[in-house]
């Protein structure tokens, strides 16, 4: 099965451009990208047992807030749909093969069906035979002389609980047409939860038929997704949250301004990336509610600010643990490694979030969508490596020379990020839950189903070093709690970058973790000889740590 998945790709969405044109090329493809509303470009059906089958989308959805009939305030009979929960095929048509259609008389009637299937990820054991004993998707002659179905059509055993659910649009091609037109019709969500449109007919004469058009997903509060919404409030706290941290270290930093070292303009540099990119963000999602469209602008700056401050933080932490002005004062033949490494970084992130972010929240394979999650994660463990490493080797050159203060200092430093990195392995503990079994009574229609959404899923969700949520979520159950896997690794980025800046912020007493010339790094700060021969001494013994310094920097 899983051969007969990676030889029928879905085609929609397909990213194949190389790494480093992905940015030029998207730029240069699209003036805005779509995200509720699906649109389908003469797409193909894929053969599943005996049905054709087409994923049309996947949104988790909140029941409608009002049910009774509306109308707009500018027109008595147009329709609004203000607080309600709506799939609206808007519209859509299907192409069939010139000879399928010609083999039809002019005057005949219902030539073909295709069926348009709308259902709750519960109710997925409703399609398909499987609670008739059968494997078959369709049915057949045997099952339809049982009064169990209509010839032709696909098996749904509707929802007792929730009358005409899972719901069936039927679209009829007409005498030799081609192409058959669906009517406009919207679909009200009265019960909240995970929905997949799938387009299917049974009729292998309509092998070969194209789907086009496009549907419109929208939830009582807006156009974003249900995974989605809940991330705007949160992005507009953390804007608020970043704003009183660039706030606090502004003032700080102005009033010890004399005292400022270069590692200070580094850590604002981040403060003021990540309130860019948190607010960016906030207005993104707000558009993307308010229109049901992602504008490429606005977008890619969200994307783009978001790359350059993950560069800039892990490139801040490794700096911080190579003990960079504090016990060096240059980084020497390193520096260029570490430029390579975040430059090498920032491209890699920029692809994968812009493949994430641009296009329809379901659209991309997950066989593209891996092939830019595995560099950055390889690049995510080379960071990591470097940073411990280096953090033990400062240690260590401290514990050597004595320097106490700056030996505290990089204990709580260290403290910090060891607590950082057992909330993520207990977080990624909680991002991995069991995977529910399914059992075998669910027969090839929920095969079909986990087969369609697994690769979907699996990398619905950024995340670098760490397994995935959606992974072990292949049809979507968790999507109401997944906004909190994103908002966990931003609070954790929050929470390292305030350690940062209450050890490291700005004061009238710089050489507790600066690097100065004028002071023997090899003395104890508790204590300083003032005889001339002790003086002497300590002068000889900082020019050789100095010297020693810049020997090593040039050695590595």
């Amino acid at each position: 099965m899983l051969q007969d998945m990676k030889q029928r790709q879905f085609r929609r969405g397909r990213i194949k451009i190389p790494m480093f044109v992905v940015c030029v090329g998207l730029f240069l493809c699209f003036s805005n990208v779509n995200a509720s509303i699906h649109e389908y470009r003469m797409e193909a059906f894929s053969p599943k047992s005996d049905a054709f089958f087409f994923h049309g989308g996947s949104e988790g959805l909140y029941a409608s807030k009002l049910h009774e009939p509306t109308t707009d305030a500018s027109s008595e009979t147009k329709p609004s749909f203000k607080g309600k929960s709506i799939i609206s095929f808007d519209p859509v048509t299907f192409v069939r093969p010139k000879e399928t259609a010609k083999s039809h008389h002019q005057m005949q009637q219902n030539t073909g069906l295709v069926e348009a299937i709308i259902l709750e990820v519960k109710d997925r054991a409703r399609i398909g035979g499987s609670s008739l004993k059968s494997d078959a998707i369709c049915c057949n002659k045997q099952l339809a002389d049982q009064g169990s179905c209509n010839q032709g059509e696909v098996i749904i055993q509707h929802n007792p609980n929730n009358l005409g659910w899972p719901k069936r649009i039927k679209t009829f091609f007409q005498g030799d047409n081609e192409e058959a037109k669906m009517d406009v019709e919207t679909v009200e969500i009265n019960s909240t939860g995970m929905y997949y449109l799938y387009f299917m007919f049974c009729d292998p004469q309509l092998k070969g038929t194209l789907i086009k058009g496009r549907t419109v997903w929208k939830n009582p509060n807006g156009y974003l997704p249900g995974k989605m919404a809940p991330l705007m409030t949160f992005y507009g706290l953390m804007s608020l949250a970043y704003l009183v941290l660039g706030l606090a270290w502004f003032l700080r930093f102005v009033q010890f301004w004399k005292d400022i070292i270069h590692l200070h303009y580094h850590i604002t540099l981040v403060i003021a990336l990540g309130m860019c990119e948190m607010a960016v963000w906030y207005f993104e999602y707000s558009n993307f509610n308010s229109t049901g469209t992602r504008p490429m602008g606005i977008t890619l700056w969200a994307v783009t600010f978001g790359s350059v401050k993950k560069t800039l933080s892990r490139l801040l932490l490794l700096v911080v643990s190579m003990g960079f002005g504090v016990v060096r004062p240059t980084l020497g033949g390193l520096t260029s490694k570490v430029v390579l490494l975040g430059l090498i970084y920032f491209i890699a992130t920029e692809a994968l979030e812009l493949v994430e972010h641009l296009g329809n929240i379901n659209d991309f394979s997950g066989k593209a969508k891996l092939v830019l999650v595995l560099p950055v994660a390889f690049l995510d463990a080379c960071f990591i490596l470097w940073i411990f490493s280096s953090l033990s080797k400062t240690l260590e050159k401290l514990q050597m020379r004595r320097n106490l203060a700056k030996l505290e200092l990089y204990r709580k430093f260290t403290n910090a990020l060891a607590v950082s990195v057992l909330l993520s392995i207990a977080w990624i503990g909680f991002e991995s839950p069991p995977m529910h079994s399914m059992g075998k009574e669910d027969g090839n229609w929920q095969a079909l189903f986990v087969e369609m959404t697994f690769l979907q899923d699996v990398f619905q969700m950024k995340q670098k070093i760490k397994l995935y949520f959606n992974a072990t979520d292949p049809l979507s159950e968790f999507w109401q709690i997944a906004w909190i896997i994103p908002a966990f690794w931003n609070m954790l980025a929050y929470c390292l970058l305030v350690v940062i800046c209450v050890l490291w912020a700005p004061s009238r007493n710089p050489t507790r973790y600066a690097y100065m010339e004028g002071m023997g790094e090899d003395s104890d700060e508790e204590g300083i000889a003032l005889t001339g021969n002790s003086g002497d001494m300590a002068m000889k013994l900082e020019r050789q740590t100095i010297g020693d310094d810049l020997e090593e920097d040039k050695r590595e």
